[in-house]
């Protein structure tokens, strides 16, 4: 085989791989999960101390979900703390009841 036919033989493959994979086409990109919002927030503020408590134990779970909708979820999130665990105007009532 001469050196003029190797590069023939050659620049044909190239080319013929050049144009198959010019035809190739990229599939759907994958669905982005929904991210939790107000509700979620809530939720999670809810069962936050017993997130706690299991994170102590299992390093996977997590008390505050890292992709989330920002304001609303923070939002959610307190009141979940606040209305479900008591927040601090259930310590300040307990405390005016003892002195009365």
């Amino acid at each position: 085989m001469t050196v003029n036919r190797f590069w023939g033989l050659f620049l044909t493959l190239v080319g013929t791989g050049l144009l198959l994979t010019a035809c190739a086409t990229q599939g759907a990109p994958p669905a982005q999960p929904a991210v939790p919002g107000f509700w979620m927030g809530l939720v999670h503020g809810a069962i936050a101390p017993l997130a706690l408590i299991g994170h102590i134990f299992d390093h996977s779970i997590r008390i505050y979900a890292v992709p989330n909708s920002g304001g609303w979820y923070d939002f959610g999130f307190l009141l979940g703390l606040s209305f479900i665990w008591g927040g601090g105007s259930a310590g300040a009532a307990r405390r005016r009841s003892k002195t009365d």
